[in-house]
């Protein structure tokens, strides 16, 4: 199977879609040939991968990406015969229906709960659908899989048990965006010091530019509030140094909706961190106490005081638990093994 492989950023240093870079390596273990068209490229290594740029690293325009975008298309129509689109159905709605004249099996990847007629459009043109949450807008869709999450476990894993050099530190690590909801987890903190809990708090990740002010103000009101001495604002890291901020945090806190099943939560997991979510997917999954309602900051903050005074003991049965439900069920080998086999299923029809 000869697979090409359509995203929006091949740089294994961006702070947010640095991860693909490694999933391509793994793809490419399970196919005859990869090659990647990407929106936007930057540094990588993937030796024997032909990575094809739409070109928004050079210059912003609409009109070169499509017009780059159809020319790499023909130009590459014979070396693959199986297409996966990451997460922009922009793709898909563009060529669609020229893969499916031409015999070119079409699949895609869209894990976000919202959606509209544009990703139905999209989903009609796939001859599958892949997601990790039950919650997703696709999941709804009878051509749709749920996968793992693909967490790489010889990178995110835990390497030093000083617990104590962890102890009482909250972490969150996404962008600073209202869909990331790091204001709820701001108002929970306040309930915390007014409780007098002691505990320090990390904030790592770079804010949209359309979500400059927001973010601006966020910080302003810690800075100028009580909470200046507990909570810290950091820049956005490549992912392939997020293991050790996650292995110098005892609590991991993601307040994402369950349509979204952020892959940070298992690469946490993994590193050794307890997790505080809202998402609905890990219900009967993991244990309750590691499980608030969404947008609730009064019962994130309950449980977050919880998990903070825990005994080591039970704190080390959770994390041991943690570790072992992600190598089970959502390590990145498993991904690349299932995705590749249902792609390998496709060109046998």
């Amino acid at each position: 199977m000869k697979l090409l492989v359509i995203t929006q950023k091949v740089d294994k240093n961006d702070p947010i879609l640095g991860f693909f870079h490694r999933w391509v390596e793994e793809f490419a273990k399970h196919v005859e040939q990869v090659t990647v068209i990407c929106l936007e490229k930057g540094e990588y290594n993937l030796p024997g991968i032909k990575v094809l740029s739409l070109g928004k690293e050079e210059v912003r325009s609409r009109l070169k990406y499509i017009w780059r975008f159809y020319k790499y298309l023909w130009q590459e129509r014979n070396n693959y015969d199986t297409v996966f689109v990451h997460m922009n159905q922009e793709y898909v709605l563009l060529a669609g229906l020229w893969w499916r004249v031409t015999g070119k099996k079409v699949t895609m990847w869209r894990n976000h709960h919202a959606g509209n007629r544009l990703a139905d459009l999209a989903v009609l043109f796939c001859h599958k659908v892949f997601c990790t949450s039950r919650f997703s807008y696709t999941a709804k869709f009878k051509n749709n899989i749920l996968m793992p999450v693909g967490i790489n476990l010889e990178i995110f894993n835990l390497v030093d048990e000083k617990l104590e050099q962890r102890k009482r530190k909250v972490l969150f690590l996404a962008r600073l965006s209202p869909v990331k909801k790091p204001n709820v987890l701001m108002a929970a903190l306040r309930r915390l010091a007014d409780w007098d809990v002691d505990f320090i708090a990390n904030f790592y990740g770079d804010n949209l530019p359309s979500d400059h002010d927001w973010a601006e103000a966020l910080k302003q009101d810690v800075a100028g509030s009580s909470l200046a001495k507990y909570v810290s604002f950091h820049a956005g890291v490549p992912n392939y140094q997020t293991p050790d901020i996650y292995r110098s945090h005892e609590v991991f806190v993601n307040l994402s909706s369950s349509g979204m099943y952020d892959k940070t939560i298992f690469e946490a997991m993994a590193c050794g961190c307890l997790v505080l979510v809202c998402n609905q997917n890990l219900v009967g999954k993991i244990d309750d106490r590691l499980i608030f309602k969404e947008d609730d900051f009064v019962g994130l903050a309950q449980k977050l005081k919880e998990l903070l005074i825990l005994d080591s003991t039970e704190k080390n049965r959770l994390l041991c638990m943690l570790q072992k439900y992600v190598a089970e069920n959502h390590s990145l080998e498993l991904l690349a093994k299932k995705l590749t086999t249902y792609l390998k299923e496709l060109n046998k029809d």
